[in-house]
């Protein structure tokens, strides 16, 4: 029988699936939905398989609370394309998934995906999610979920970018609309800084004795930033065991009275050229007191950087107020009856290694 337009529609909407497919599932259905959805159905579980190979970098995060506001889920569920974000359906799909992991008790991702889903318990988080990839038409992936339950506090949170970025913050304090503002501020704090750490006090002794150690090789590896007594020292050396080209050497000779632009004009081999030799005597500088000054001051900023209590909070109104600062004073407005206990933030795609797509080329495989 001819497959009109209006049928095609009708299954588009009911299926999400492309035009393409909705039109061949009919014609070989003879008309029927009911057959066609299930072969759409069949032909995605075999797509599902196909698509595993893709990267889905993409996507949004999520999170769901509890009405007594002590309990908080986030998810990151990626997609294929940011164009399927957008799609309502992978919206209500997303939401779904948070809603899950807030009533979830599993332990790991595994048994997240073997549970019950929450609106058919029929079926398992894992078959729903095969389902929405032959609905969306893109390899979809749920990445991974936390759980924050608050046994003495409250929890908090924040979706920022339209679910590019979401914060959970957990803290003590009296559930009242001041402690509420705060734990979202300070929300919109992670979102912003993405802090590793809550406190200076947890990052342990092996993750600063590590921090501390990138900072001492990326400071030799990185000669135009030394001090300039040390990197003094390095150019004398290059020059008397020859490690520098005559032109390089003409060039010092001409630009040392002005050090600040001295790599300027160097050739490209100069720089890993002193690096090298001072990495050969990385030793001898950890006991130089002027650069052990050096290092701890680029740990301090460091660490600056990566502890929420350390940061300049973003709304401080003199633009230097911390966040430590911040919370004790919201602390002292409420009887002293706050304080952070920790942070969530998940960033949808991060750490994922996106493949660069022609677009052009992407296109004319469809077409063909």
């Amino acid at each position: 029988m001819a497959i009109t337009a209006a049928q095609v529609k009708e299954l588009r909407e009911a299926s999400g699936a492309g035009m393409m497919e909705c039109k061949k599932a009919l014609t070989e259905a003879d008309g029927n939905m009911d057959a066609a959805i299930e072969i759409l159905k069949k032909s995605g579980a075999m797509k599902a398989a196909k698509k595993a190979s893709r990267i889905a970098a993409e996507g949004l995060c999520d999170v769901a609370k509890t009405d007594d506001g002590k309990t908080a889920a986030v998810v990151e569920v990626n997609s294929e394309t940011d164009f399927v974000a957008k799609n309502e359906k992978f919206k209500a799909f997303v939401g779904r998934v948070a809603a899950q992991a807030l009533k979830s008790d599993a332990a790991d991702m595994e048994g997240f995906m073997a549970e019950n889903w929450i609106d058919d318990e029929s079926k398992t988080v894992k078959a729903e999610l095969e389902e929405m990839v032959l609905t969306i038409g893109e390899k979809l992936d749920i990445r991974r979920f936390k759980k924050v339950v608050s046994t003495d506090g409250l929890v908090e949170s924040y979706i920022h970018g339209g679910g590019k970025i979401a914060v959970i913050v957990e803290a003590t304090g009296e559930d009242k609309a001041e402690i509420r503002e705060a734990m979202k501020n300070i929300a919109m704090q992670v979102a912003a800084m993405n802090p590793q750490y809550v406190k200076r006090e947890d990052i342990s002794a092996d993750e600063l004795a590590k921090m501390r150690e990138i900072v001492v090789d990326s400071s030799i590896n990185d000669p135009a930033t030394l001090p300039k007594p040390i990197l003094q020292k390095l150019i004398d050396k290059a020059i008397a065991e020859k490690k520098w080209s005559d032109e390089d050497i003409a060039i010092y000779e001409e630009k040392k009275s002005n050090m600040n632009y001295l790599f300027n004009f160097l050739s490209k081999a100069a720089a890993p050229a002193l690096a090298e030799l001072g990495m050969a005597e990385k030793e001898a500088y950890l006991n130089d007191k002027i650069f052990t000054g050096l290092v701890e001051g680029r740990v301090s900023k460091q660490i600056k950087d990566v502890c929420l209590f350390e940061q300049v909070y973003v709304k401080a109104e003199d633009g230097k107020q911390t966040v430590a600062k911040y919370v004790d004073q919201v602390a002292k407005a409420n009887g002293g009856n706050f304080a952070i206990k920790s942070v969530v933030r998940f960033e949808t795609g991060e750490g994922i290694e996106k493949k660069e797509e022609n677009f052009a080329e992407e296109v004319a495989k469809q077409m063909q």
